[in-house]
């Protein structure tokens, strides 16, 4: 338990902890029901959101094409996805409710002012589940943020949540840092929506080792775990679906990003056209193993496992156009020969690499980048599956890749009601969890494209609803 450390300040009902889009979906819930909120958000203004602002899309069930979606999708279809990506590492009965309630999302969304549209061209099968968001993740989060103080919500920057106040089965309120001050909030009911810790590389240190040095922290440098570690110290439990610390939303991101902050712009959705290579010029798995929406994340955790870190997607002339490009020039050659040098990659297993790989393409196969087609690769392994082509035309093009951590599935355990789960199997009485920190809930491992917003918005309304029920 802390001891007051600062001025204290006047009591809410509901204290959030975070400012992206869990703890937004929560505090509107919340004041909505004419509760008196207040929320924490560690960054200043002019970074608020968290990796919110990065995202741009919500898969969710229709049980008819809608003006968003090519396709039916239903809860069927959705919960098979989950248990698909997650080989069975997933609460059933949360991942139920997050599918079954997804329904229900586009219209709230619309109801705070958010506009949505068609998937963008170029985003690989993404046309048939998901909409995107005009304006993408910062334009959700301006819009929410704009709705949030507009019904009263009050909003404090510059404010780390340091420690939590505890008394038996409840918090009774949170030791904040606010402008460099210490600072005591009290509230009927905590909602902590603060992020993982993939921006705290000691905390990744201890399951990655010196591999840290070379991953790429796609999101905010905020997201460093103080609020989580705070609800482990009061006995919190992890998700039983984590079996892996290491397991975590892992993309193939340009190796030339930033270290922290670069966002969606640094991802590399090349992959299922070209091949993917290591420093050693060996292809490291089936590039067209499955729909991108379901394997993007695969792929950054497959590069964490590789030497140094490092690999290389690579097509050729005729490729470019088949998706969206990225933010990154590429490495340009005009033979093999001279990308391996430009690379640092052994020549002759480059060569050899791509020679097995044009040879083992059936000839008269369909190449269709909109679906699983038969353009599978034949007595080659690693297997490409789906999407071969041969790499023939000059110039070739490749980006380094680096694993890009966007957020950690460790986070907390929840129940139905999205109160957090101690050690004892006993829940917290008025401590509730959304967003990333719950996530580990759904996904032990592996992801589905466009389920993180989704997630959080289900989790966040939900605490926000159960926890005005309690004040």
């Amino acid at each position: 338990m802390s001891k007051d450390m600062g001025k204290g300040m006047d009591k809410y009902d509901i204290i959030v902890v975070g400012g992206g889009n869990a703890a937004l979906t929560s505090a509107i819930t919340a004041a909505e029901k004419g509760k008196r909120v207040i929320l924490l958000e560690r960054a200043p203004k002019e970074f608020r959101g968290g990796n919110s602002k990065f995202t741009r899309s919500i898969r969710y069930v229709h049980e008819t094409p809608d003006q968003y979606t090519t396709k039916e999708y239903t809860e069927e279809d959705f919960l098979k996805d989950i248990i698909e990506v997650t080989g069975g590492q997933t609460n059933i009965e949360l991942s139920k409710y997050i599918v079954k309630r997804s329904a229900e999302l586009p219209k709230w969304m619309e109801k705070h002012k958010v506009k949505l549209k068609r998937a963008v061209r170029g985003a690989f099968h993404y046309s048939g589940t998901n909409a995107f968001i005009l304006g993408g993740g910062g334009q959700l989060i301006k819009t929410y943020y704009e709705y949030a103080e507009k019904i009263g919500v009050k909003v404090i920057y510059n404010a780390t949540v340091k420690d939590f106040i505890a008394k038996n089965e409840k918090i009774d309120g949170v030791v904040a840092e606010i402008n460099g001050k210490r600072e005591i909030i009290n509230g009927e009911a905590i909602i902590v929506a603060s992020g993982g810790f993939e921006a705290n590389l000691e905390w990744l240190k201890q399951y990655l080792g010196d591999a840290v040095d070379n991953i790429i922290v796609r999101g905010v440098k905020y997201n460093d775990g103080i609020p989580l570690r705070a609800l482990y110290k009061l006995g919190a439990a992890p998700p039983d679906t984590v079996k892996n610390p290491k397991d975590a939303h892992w993309t193939a991101v340009d190796a030339r990003a930033p270290k922290f902050n670069g966002g969606f712009v640094t991802r590399i959705d090349l992959i299922p056209i070209g091949i993917v290579v290591n420093k050693k010029g060996e292809r490291i798995y089936d590039e067209g193993e499955d729909l991108w929406i379901k394997r993007y994340v695969l792929w950054g955790r497959l590069i964490l496992e590789q030497p140094e870190q490092i690999a290389y997607v690579i097509i050729d002339s005729s490729m470019l156009g088949d998706s969206l490009i990225p933010m990154y020039s590429p490495i340009k050659a005009n033979s093999i020969k001279d990308l391996s040098h430009a690379l640092g990659v052994n020549e002759d297993n480059l060569i050899s690499t791509i020679s097995r790989f044009n040879q083992s393409i059936p000839k008269n196969c369909h190449y269709d980048l909109s679906e699983l087609d038969d353009c599978g690769t034949i007595n080659l392994y690693p297997p490409k599956s789906h999407w071969a082509k041969p790499l023939l035309h000059s110039p070739f093009y490749a980006w380094p890749l680096r694993p890009g951590i966007t957020f950690t599935y460790m986070g907390v355990k929840v129940g139905l009601d999205m109160r957090v789960i101690r050690t004892n199997g006993k829940a917290f009485d008025n401590v509730f969890a959304a967003g990333e920190l719950t996530v580990g809930n759904i996904f032990g491992r592996g992801y589905l494209g466009g389920t993180g917003l989704v997630i959080g918005s289900i989790i966040g309304i939900t605490a926000g609803e159960v926890a005005s029920e309690y004040v």
